[in-house]
């Protein structure tokens, strides 16, 4: 059932990765993003990307500053810290640090972070077979990074994302922090990936809303043609319900960010960015 526009969230809210502008220059990004309407930016992290952690402290300042100029926000760093990888804490502790000072200097409240478990590039429609450890390792180094993260004023946010993609996943490893540890962390719901294994927006939500509800955490939209395709449609144009999502979020009275995650970084032939933010717009604003 449509929705009239002020049924919508705002458009103030919306926020856009870079994800989606691959080898493109930020300042291109900068002005598609306000263009568009967007008040923030995730920065995808990792060598020649918005957040490289190669970047002296200086130059990392000049490129907060030029954001700031564009009247935009950092919504957070994207890292691909897996908090939930096997093997010893100790590296991924440290990688988990690094990544919050990074995301401190770029004056982000949020650092992306996956759980990265074992499994975690199962068949599409499949949840990953459950590693018995992968939520203890979790929980331990996210715990480990909680007096850094309260120092710096950054929150990891733990994604609905690939060897625990649904909200009821997420949660398990959550139920292991103390309530220091929960309070320090936040949640991104990938609404596709919960989605394309079978859990239904509702049950997401009720998994995820006590953070979202609470101010730690944003929702992240895109589209597919289908669970099992996921070749990037304009937002609207897939099989992701992003309506009902919407919908949803309204009237459980969500107010935090939504971000477009547009996955061109992983599929070349897929439209420009600036494709994807006006579909992207049309879903806050159907008159346009």
């Amino acid at each position: 059932m449509e929705r009239s526009a002020v049924e919508r969230p705002s458009v103030s809210r919306f926020a856009v990765s870079t994800l989606g502008a691959p080898g493109r220059p930020l300042e291109e990004v900068l002005d598609a993003a306000r263009e568009a309407g967007a008040g923030a930016l995730e920065l995808r992290a990792g060598p020649g990307q918005p957040a490289d952690p190669e970047l002296t402290a200086a130059e990392l300042d000049l490129r907060r500053a030029r954001i700031e100029e564009h009247g935009l926000d950092v919504l957070a760093v994207a890292s691909y810290v897996r908090v939930a990888a096997e093997g010893d804490d100790g590296p991924v502790v440290d990688d988990l640090a690094d990544h919050l000072r990074l995301a401190a200097r770029l004056g982000a409240p949020y650092l992306r972070v996956f759980p990265g478990g074992p499994g975690a590039r199962p068949e599409r429609t499949r949840v990953p077979d459950p590693d018995p450890g992968a939520e203890e390792r979790a929980a331990r180094r996210l715990t480990a990074v909680v007096p850094l993260a309260e120092e710096l004023g950054v929150a990891p946010a733990l994604e609905t994302h690939d060897s625990h993609p649904r909200g009821e996943d997420v949660v398990r490893v959550l139920d292991l922090l103390d309530d220091r540890a929960r309070a320090a962390t936040a949640v991104v719901w990938d609404l596709l990936h919960p989605w394309r294994v079978g859990e239904p927006i509702e049950r997401t939500w009720g998994h995820l809303s006590p953070w979202l509800t609470a101010g730690r955490g944003w929702v992240q939209f895109k589209d597919v043609a289908a669970p099992e395709d996921p070749f990037p449609l304009p937002p609207g144009q897939g099989a992701l319900p992003l309506d009902a999502a919407l919908a949803l979020l309204h009237d459980a009275g969500y107010t935090g960010p939504l971000s477009l995650e547009w996955e061109k970084a992983w599929h070349p032939g897929a439209a420009d960015l600036e494709v994807a933010l006006e579909h992207s717009r049309r879903l806050f604003d159907p008159a346009r």
